[in-house]
Formats: structure tokens, C-alpha cells, sequence
């Protein structure tokens, strides 16, 4: 049976009073002033408890406690009045989660000064298994080293080298010279960086070893490929890996031995500038897909209508994950000291027997600061434009729940001004005393300059602003943390976002991720910002505008920022 709460009551003592003033505001300077909102740290309490109790078995997609903790949302939106925005007239969006096998018939041909020759798919050249649609890519190839940019080593493959609307070629699997394990992620993300930010139409760089494939029990006719929740007509820039042949005629006419540039990738040694004039490249994406199985899951979703007729159809999504990764699967010891972003600490010792991941920062406490804002937005003055609630289910598994969402979105996603994300709020990161005041914010400022400055505006306007923390907005921050969480779902179609997290700690996807050790007066605060934000960008009269500047805040900066129509006039 569901738990159900009693209404509390607010208190002084676990309210924040500066933010209970229960007072109206005008239409006319509702986006300059919104009122804040009450936030009960009680309430907070009260739904992580049992979010994050041993009866919802850490809540792993596709089970009963991710079950039980979808509808305990449900039933609370109802309470509060929130229109159902799911499926059938519910909450709840089914999230089909596809196994497929892909039967590729993929190539790419390479023209070196008139002399051609097409590598298929498996032969000399990879494609990843999840292609998107049959297209054709073709464009000049160009040699980006090791396609690294990274501020800290004082390391940037591309600040004389162009890979705009070309075929980036980029070498080396261990990255250029002082780069370690510790470096992965930036490796891992060299080609959506050369497509996202560099503008390349498509990567290749060199394979990985070969690692033969661990023994199975799944049945023949039940091996998939991959498993996704995204569309599979869906145009995905092609992402290739090749083998030393491959590398061998791209170079050849270049002057410079290709085997000499492997050598020096093998010593991270620095890459020489290498022309690649005359060398053209024309990727046949031409893949099929037979789906053998496919898994449903729910997201959570309810809707607060705006106030606005000419607005109320366009929309702000607030956004969480509300599942976690179940019971522990690993030893103890193997996980003690997993965490590298806290410098010299280790896990801490887990209570006797306990093997559930509770998950209580991770994200239950992201899921319950979402439930205050939509009460406090479905208590409170109605906004000018709707606000979109969703809890997505999935996220450790993939961003399956928002992947879904964004393909298949409940409400026209072209009438999203934005999207707000909340990840781990509940903490100090590595529970540094000197964090006791500080969230970081994620690329707000990457879409959509207004957007950050409106957050910056909401910060400022809180009875005791909150550090801003842009650290992890840095495209040289180890973790790549924007495209970690759900937001990037959303990001990767165009839509402005703002993610909010306190960061990582030791406990992070470990069992003593527990409710005892959250800072639920530093979450409601929390809530106040993103309460903030997301009025002011509901009451604009508006879309935020989207000048798609890129990542220009990072470690050690703060404020607002004078970008192209930082304070333009969007679309309606």
C-alpha cells in the first residue's frame, strides 16, 4: 500500500521564514519579482524518508520499488491539483526501452588525390550499432591531433586547426602527454566535442583493442546489439572508429608516415599540424533494425497550467530522476575508494547487512525538491506561461525516461522555453564545510545567455543568495558532467537548460547514501533558486533567446554575462 502524507503544518524552525511570505504579486513585475516560495524542510523529510526507505530496495528500473516510489509521486500531484500530463489521462508516460539488433550494410569510402577505396562496416572501419537513419555524410578530412582541448594542461589540438563542416580525424587512445585514467571522460567525449562545439560533420579516430566478449546464458535469438529509448530514425552524426590500414591511405599522400603518428601517440608525444588537402571522405550510413525485446517504464508527469491564454501553451519542464541502482552488486572492498574527485577519501564503512543503495541524495533528493516546487507552484500564483513537471525514470540506465521524453514529448517541445534539471542537491560536495553554501550550475549560459542571467537574477533576488559554482560548466572538468545527467537529453535538441547539482561525495552510488546525512535546510534553498528561475522564465513574454554561444563560464568565474541578445527579444 502507498504511504500517504498528512498535511504539516509550517514551523519557524524548519521553514525557511524569509521564503513563507505568502504574499500575491502583479502580473506586470512578476518576472522581475517573483514571490518566494514556501518551502517546508518537513515536507522535504518527510517524502525523502520513505523515497529513500529499504521498502523501495533502492530503486532499480523495471522493479516494484521504482514502482511504488512513481506512484507516491503520482498521488501527491493529484492532491495538489496538478494536471495529469502522462499517458491515457494519467501521470504516468510509458518509457519503452528497445533491444536491438542492427544489421549494417554501412561504408565509408576514401578519396585520397583521385584514388579511392570504400571500407564497409566490420571491415577496416566500426560504426556503432545504434546508426539513426540511412543518410549520407561527405566532407574534406582534417587531422585534429588528439582532438583535445584541456585549459589545465594548457592543451588545445584546435586552436590552429579547423574541422568545421569536415571529417575530423583525431588519434591516440591515452590522450596527449601528462593525461592519465583520471582524464577518461574528456577522451570519451572527443567527438562530441568535435561535432558539438567544433562543428566537424562527423569523427574518426583509432580502435580500441579488442576484447573478447564474456561468456552469455541469453539465448541466440534474444542477443541485442543495443539497448535504447530513442528513435531509431533519428539523424546521429556519425561517430567511426578504424583500423591501421584505414589510417594508412588517409595519410599516405599527406608527407607524413602514419606509423610515425602512431608512435607518438603511444609515447603521448605532441602531433605535428598535418595537411590533409586532397583527401575527401563520404560516409554511407545504411543500417536496419530488428527489435528483438522491449522493456516499459514510466516517467512522472504533471502539468501547472499558466495564467496567460497567448502563454499558457508554451511551457517551463522542471525536471529530476527519481530511480537508483538497487541492491549493491559489488564487494565492499572493490568499492571503498572508488570516489577520485574526493581527494583522499575513502568509502565510508556500510551498516552490518545493508545492501540496498537508498540513493537519498541520488536523486531522491532531486525527486523531492522537485515535489516542492510543483506544490509550491500549484499552491501558489499562477505563472504566465504552463510548468511541466517530470520526474524521468531511467537516468542511471542510460537517460532512458528523458531520451523518451525528448523524442516523444507530451507537450510540442518547439514550445519549451527551457528545461531545468535537479541532480544531488542534498549535499556539500565531498562534505566540504566550505560548500555549505554552494550549488553548481550547468550549463545555463551554453544554449542561451538569457537563460543564465536570469538565473543570476533569481540568485540575487533569494534573502541569502547561494554561491554560484560554475566549476563544472568548464569543458576541461574531469567529470563532463553536462553530459551526464537528463538535461543533456533536452540540450541535445536545442532546448536551453540549466542544470542544478551539489556534487559529488563519497557516498555517491554507494549503500551509505543515506537519508541521515542530507542538509535539508541547504536543499530548500536550493528549491528557492530554481522557484526563481523558473517564474521568471514562465513570466517572460518571450522564449529565452538562444544565441548558442557555448560554454563561456567555468572555474573561478561568477555573474552575469553580455553575450549576443543576452537581453533580446526571443520568439513568441
Amino acid at each position: 500500500m502507498i504511504r500517504r502524507l498528512l498535511d504539516v503544518r509550517l514551523k519557524p524552525d524548519t521553514t525557511i521564514a524569509a521564503l513563507a511570505i505568502a504574499v500575491g504579486f502583479g502580473i506586470a513585475t512578476a518576472a522581475q519579482t517573483p514571490r518566494q516560495p514556501s518551502i517546508s524542510q518537513d515536507d522535504l523529510r518527510t517524502w525523502l524518508t520513505y523515497i529513500a526507505s529499504d521498502e523501495l530496495q533502492g530503486r532499480l528500473v523495471y522493479t516494484e520499488g521504482l514502482g511504488l516510489a512513481g506512484a507516491y509521486i503520482a498521488s501527491h500531484l493529484k492532491d495538489w491539483g496538478l494536471k495529469p500530463a502522462g499517458d491515457r489521462g494519467t501521470y504516468f508516460q510509458d518509457v519503452r526501452v528497445q533491444g536491438v539488433r542492427t544489421r549494417s550494410n554501412s561504408s565509408v569510402t576514401v578519396t585520397v588525390n583521385g584514388q579511392s577505396r570504400t571500407f564497409k562496416d566490420g571491415e577496416g572501419v566500426t560504426f556503432p550499432r545504434n546508426q539513426g537513419v540511412k543518410q549520407t555524410v561527405a566532407g574534406e578530412a582534417a587531422f585534429a591531433g588528439y582532438g583535445v582541448t584541456f585549459a589545465p594542461l594548457q592543451h588545445d589540438d584546435y586552436a590552429q586547426r579547423s574541422v568545421s563542416g569536415k571529417v575530423a580525424i583525431f588519434l591516440g587512445r591515452t590522450g596527449p602527454k601528462e593525461f592519465t585514467t583520471a582524464h577518461n571522460r574528456i577522451l570519451n567525449a572527443r567527438a562530441r566535442v568535435a561535432t558539438d562545439v567544433q562543428h566537424a560533420v562527423a569523427t574518426i579516430t583509432q580502435a580500441a583493442p579488442t576484447v573478447q566478449a564474456p561468456p552469455t546464458n541469453v539465448p541466440p535469438a534474444q542477443r541485442v546489439d543495443f539497448q535504447t529509448a530513442q528513435r531509431l530514425d533519428a539523424r546521429i552524426v556519425p561517430q567511426i572508429t578504424a583500423g591501421d590500414d584505414f589510417f594508412n591511405f588517409v595519410f599516405s599522400a599527406s608527407g607524413m608516415d602514419y606509423a610515425t603518428l602512431k608512435a607518438a601517440t603511444e609515447k603521448q608525444e605532441p602531433l605535428p599540424n598535418v595537411s590533409l588537402s586532397g583527401v575527401s571522405i563520404t560516409i554511407n550510413v545504411d543500417a536496419a533494425y530488428d527489435i528483438v525485446q522491449t522493456r516499459l517504464t514510466r516517467n512522472v508527469v504533471g502539468i501547472v497550467e499558466g495564467s496567460d491564454s497567448a502563454l499558457k501553451d508554451s511551457y517551463v519542464l522542471l525536471g529530476a530522476h527519481y530511480d537508483h541502482i538497487g541492491y549493491e552488486q559489488f564487494s565492499f572492498g572493490d568499492r571503498r575508494n572508488a570516489i577520485a574527485s574526493c581527494t583522499g577519501q575513502t568509502r565510508p564503512a556500510p551498516r552490518t547487512g545493508d545492501i540496498v543503495n537508498n540513493g537519498a541524495d541520488d536523486d531522491g533528493s532531486g525527486t523531492v525538491t522537485l515535489m516542492a516546487l510543483a506544490k509550491a507552484f500549484a499552491r501558489g500564483p499562477r505563472m504566465k506561461r504552463s510548468l511541466m513537471f517530470v520526474w524521468h525514470t531511467s537516468e542511471e540506465g542510460g537517460l532512458n525516461g528523458s531520451r523518451y521524453m525528448a523524442d516523444h514529448p507530451t507537450v510540442p517541445l518547439d514550445k519549451v522555453s527551457a528545461q531545468l534539471n535537479i541532480d544531488m542537491v542534498g549535499r556539500n560536495r565531498c562534505d566540504e564545510p566550505s560548500e555549505a553554501n554552494t550549488v553548481y550550475v550547468v550549463g545555463a549560459d551554453r544554449i542561451s545567455t538569457e537563460l543564465h542571467n536570469l538565473n543570476e537574477a533569481a540568485n540575487a533576488a533569494l534573502p541569502s543568495p547561494l554561491t554560484l559554482n560554475y566549476e563544472l560548466n568548464d569543458p576541461s572538468d574531469l567529470e563532463s558532467i553536462y553530459t551526464r545527467s537528463d538535461h543533456y537529453s533536452y540540450a541535445s535538441k536545442g532546448v536551453p537548460i540549466a542544470f542544478f547539482t551539489t556534487g559529488i561525495h563519497r557516498d555517491y552510488h554507494y549503500v551509505t547514501d543515506e537519508v541521515d546525512k542530507i542538509e535539508f535546510p541547504k536543499m530548500a534553498k536550493i528549491a528557492a533558486l530554481v522557484y526563481g528561475t523558473a517564474a521568471r522564465v514562465a513570466n517572460l513574454d518571450h522564449l529565452p533567446a538562444r544565441d548558442n554561444l557555448g560554454p563561456r563560464v567555468g572555474k573561478g568565474q561568477s555573474g552575469r554575462l553580455e553575450g549576443q541578445r543576452a537581453n533580446g527579444t526571443g520568439r513568441r
